[in-house]
């Protein structure tokens, strides 16, 4: 009898540690389920947190994406982080080339109508504007790569400018100025739809680019002589 006791007492014992332990592991699941996901962010603003599904305080959309304990225990970094960054992208996207582009299509269409003179005033507007355009904004890398771009096209516009009447000097600087456009355009963008042009006559196919804001092509290197010669190589 004794015997039989002490059994059912172990096995009552046994038991209950048993359910303790499943009943510890069930609370611990649920609290860890619990912390992991009881903050959600906004996938558009990481600074707005709250519960899943909830409005975005800022730009209406769900709250889907999970708050991991390091965004938790430094916010602060996190929205610091964000907002240097979109300074940054707001500081550099006031820097254009617009004007410079624009003084370089009517260089570019005075050469179209072999206009040496009309050259020579819109390459001394080119030179200008490249010494009065305003690269504060830049951070220091992109600020570097437009002065070596820009400083390499003052040479040629003011050689342009400076020598109305030789136009076949002129057109040669004017090739070298197209690649410089070129690097301009495609490190910094462009607001307009432009083409590169490309004439396989012009310095044995050497150096015969140009950039043009039609698709028709109008060759600046021959004008009337060859005024259609040329292919649209690229589109900006």
């Amino acid at each position: 009898m004794k015997k039989v006791f002490l059994s059912s007492l172990i096995i009552a014992l046994t038991m209950s540690a048993c359910n303790q332990k499943t009943k510890l592991s069930e609370e611990t699941k649920i609290e860890k389920t619990t912390n992991s996901s009881d903050l959600y962010a906004c996938s558009m603003h990481p600074e707005v947190t709250g519960k899943k599904g909830a409005a975005c305080s800022k730009c209406g959309m769900e709250l889907t994406e999970p708050v991991s304990q390091a965004t938790k225990t430094i916010p602060n970094t996190v929205v610091e982080t964000k907002l240097e960054t979109t300074a940054v992208t707001a500081s550099q996207s006031s820097f254009s080339i617009n004007e410079i582009v624009a003084n370089y299509l009517k260089l570019k269409n005075a050469f179209v109508k072999d206009d040496s003179k009309g050259a020579a005033n819109a390459g001394k507007a080119l030179y200008v504007t490249l010494n009065t355009l305003d690269s504060k904004s830049l951070d220091a890398k992109l600020k570097k790569e437009y002065i070596d771009i820009a400083d390499d096209a003052k040479e040629h516009a003011e050689h342009i400018g400076s020598n109305a009447g030789k136009i076949e000097h002129q057109r040669e600087h004017f090739a070298m100025l197209s690649k410089d456009v070129n690097d301009l355009i495609k490190t910094f963008g462009t607001t307009q739809k432009l083409y590169q042009d490309y004439c396989p006559m012009y310095d044995e196919g050497k150096s015969g680019y140009w950039i043009s804001e039609t698709k028709e092509i109008k060759n600046p290197y021959y004008g009337s002589q060859m005024l259609t010669c040329g292919s649209v190589r690229k589109t900006f």
